[in-house]
């Protein structure tokens, strides 16, 4: 591939390491901006008054785990954020004084996950807040005051999945899964919440129908809803009738998200993302400022803060085929002011391009998928590429989620390395309408993983990739396609990387977290249900630990050792029956990571690992390992032989 050798190697720390700026915010009074950035090499909260950007400073201390979600509180007079420890996905919430930069933890219990029940635009020091420090299983609402960190309990809880409040940081909904895998919803009263519920899903719409909040004044409650069709439409209820108006539908997608009206909460326009993202307007002030950005800007682009007046947007603007730049658009007057480019060190970086295709499964359905190419590479008009290349079918987790257009930092690392990387929305995955999402219901190693090779064909046959040069990699579920590619169709894939993926249906049932408990119909559901013989056999059928002696292509395992969700357990047992079965396998353990790796160093080392593994399986280029491993936690458990560089780095 000779346009691949002249084109730059692009660094993998200049991918998956810090990014210089990120989730850029404007407090809610217009006064501050924020972002995310290191101090010391870990992210955290950085403030500027908003009309002297280049005044600066750290208000959090975070050294050893980066931050990596925070928002404003309603009243501007401090910045929240939340923290777990080493992965363990027990979430804190965390409150620093704007005035004073005094830190306080909010939530100072151990062994807890916090959730937020609600804030408001009129009650502005105050939030709702779920905890579950009395019982692992349930949250507690409880009225925190921002200022003073005083918590108030609301709501004893020991029987609802979730909560929703009005503005009045009322309490006015409560929710919780049914025998059938649906959900019931439930009036609350005085904080009292009734017996019989207003309305219910079966479990079909569990997945693609929610309440989405209220409007100011609590007359107008917003539904997602696919009750009765298809896709999910945006529906408003009038709280005393009863009465549904419908707002927004799509035949393709569900609606997606919407942009609220400040002082009143009614919604001015929605989104919808089959292949891209398009919004449409309600409201002609915000069609105006969407109109306009959309002239300004090439790629996607979207809103990630505005301030009370809504006179001032913090938007973001993904090119894809250069880094992602944030921007201070002032509505009145029409400008956009640079904030900054999230990794500048992209710039003028051979990122490369993401097609949206669409490729038809076996039994008739269409799946949205993203395909990027390796340098040199191009699409022509019936989408061929001009030349092959060997392939990454990189697969999404969930499976309830989905694959998106944009910039992605694993496509383009593997496209510089020389391979196209084709990301697959199989059936399970969300925002395409409940048909498609059910298609998925216990079909796990079964209909789901024809799909991923449906697609795997589609490529060959496009030219894309060769029968024998298909790597299979992903996360959580995309680990456990990995696994399940390796072990069912050993013949499809020349090698797989599996990222915290579960081995065994059964056990990862048996130890999911308990703050999941509400929740566990669903998985039986959709799944398969262990406590009924024919769920327990369509499980250990779907399991790839019991297909272990079957797989004989080359396999990297990847685990974060505090991970609540899929155990470390899940890959130790395979890796385990490997070895009996005598099947070479490369293990890497992170013991100050969960489900998935949050440090910038651990990323880098793993990818580095990765890039090596997959170079020595399909010959395309990788960035020799050097030293990468020595500021990481990684362990070698297994098979360092098996990487190129490994063992020789592990000796330095």
């Amino acid at each position: 591939m000779p346009a691949l050798n002249t084109s730059p190697l692009i660094p993998r720390g200049d991918l998956f390491g810090n990014p210089t700026r990120a989730a850029g915010k404007i407090s809610p009074d217009g006064q501050w901006l924020s972002w995310l950035a290191p101090k010391d090499g870990v992210l955290n909260i950085w403030i500027a008054p908003a009309d002297n950007p280049d005044q600066a400073k750290a208000m959090t201390d975070a050294t050893d785990r980066p931050i990596r979600q925070y928002f404003w509180s309603p009243d501007s007079q401090s910045l929240l954020y939340i923290q777990d420890k080493g992965g363990d996905e027990n979430f804190l919430l965390y409150g620093v004084n704007i005035a004073s930069g005094e830190e306080t933890t909010l939530t100072p219990f151990e062994n807890t996950r916090v959730d937020i029940v609600g804030g408001s635009e009129s009650i502005r020091d105050k939030i709702l807040v779920g905890l579950n420090n009395r019982d692992p299983e349930f949250h507690d609402v409880h009225l925190l005051d921002l200022n003073s960190g005083e918590l108030t309990l609301v709501i004893e809880n020991n029987s609802y999945a979730g909560f929703m409040a009005d503005d009045t940081l009322t309490v006015r909904m409560a929710l919780r899964q049914n025998e059938a895998g649906g959900t019931d919803y439930f009036r609350v009263v005085d904080n009292k919440v009734e017996e019989e519920p207003f309305t219910s899903t079966e479990m079909e719409d569990a997945l693609t129908t929610s309440p989405a909040g209220y409007t100011r004044d609590g007359s107008i409650l917003y539904w997602l809803d696919s009750r009765d069709r298809n896709t999910a439409a945006l529906f408003a209820e009038d709280v005393a009738s009863g009465e549904r108006t419908l707002i927004a539908e799509n035949d393709r997608a569900d609606i997606g998200g919407t942009i609220r009206d400040r002082e009143t909460g009614e919604v001015q326009a929605y989104s919808v993302n089959y292949l891209k993202t398009e919004w449409t307007a309600l409201d002609a002030d915000i069609g105006a400022s969407l109109d306009w950005l959309g002239t300004q800007l090439e790629g996607e682009y979207g809103i990630s803060s505005r301030t009370d007046d809504d006179q001032t947007w913090i938007v973001w603007n993904d090119p894809l085929t250069a880094p992602t730049a944030t921007y201070i658009y002032d509505r009145q007057a029409q400008t956009l002011t640079p904030f900054y480019v999230t990794r500048p060190e992209l710039e003028g970086a051979p990122l490369q391009p993401m097609y949206p295709v669409e490729i038809a499964s076996r039994d008739g359905l269409t799946l949205p998928s993203y395909l990027t190419l390796p340098a040199g590479v191009a699409m022509d008009g019936n989408g061929s590429p001009s030349a092959s290349s060997p392939m990454v079918l990189l697969v999404h987790g969930g499976p309830w989620a989905r694959d998106d257009y944009g910039f992605n930092s694993i496509h383009q690392m593997l496209a510089n390395r020389g391979y196209a990387v084709l990301s697959v929305n199989f059936r399970g995955s969300t925002g395409f309408g409940k048909d498609f999402l059910n298609a998925a219901n216990k079909q796990w190693g079964l209909a789901m993983h024809d799909d991923l090779i449906d697609a795997t064909n589609w490529a060959i046959t496009q030219g894309i990739t060769g029968k024998d040069q298909v790597a299979i990699m992903g996360g959580s579920y995309g680990g456990y396609a990995t696994l399940a590619g390796l072990a069912f169709t050993p013949e499809t894939f020349a090698c797989g990387v599996d990222i915290v993926g579960p081995s065994n249906l059964e056990t990862l049932l048996d130890t999911i977290p308990p703050y999941w408990a509400p929740l566990v119909k669903i998985f039986h559901e959709r799944m398969g249900d262990p406590n009924t013989e024919e769920g327990l056999a369509l499980l250990k059928a779907a399991s790839p630990l019991y297909k272990a002696d079957q797989i004989t292509k080359p396999l990297l395992i990847a685990q974060g050792a505090n991970d609540p969700r899929v155990k470390q357990a899940e890959s130790d047992q395979i890796v385990g029956a490997m070895k009996d079965a005598g099947i070479p396998v490369t293990y890497v353990l992170y013991p100050d990571e969960g489900h998935g790796f949050a440090k910038p160093t651990n990323n880098i080392a793993f990818f580095a690992i990765a890039e090596n593994f997959l170079a020595e399986c399909l010959g395309a280029r990788a960035e020799p390992l050097g030293d990468v491993l020595l500021p990481s936690s990684a362990e070698i458990l297994e098979g360092a032989e098996h990487v190129a560089g490994l063992a020789n780095a592990l000796a330095e």
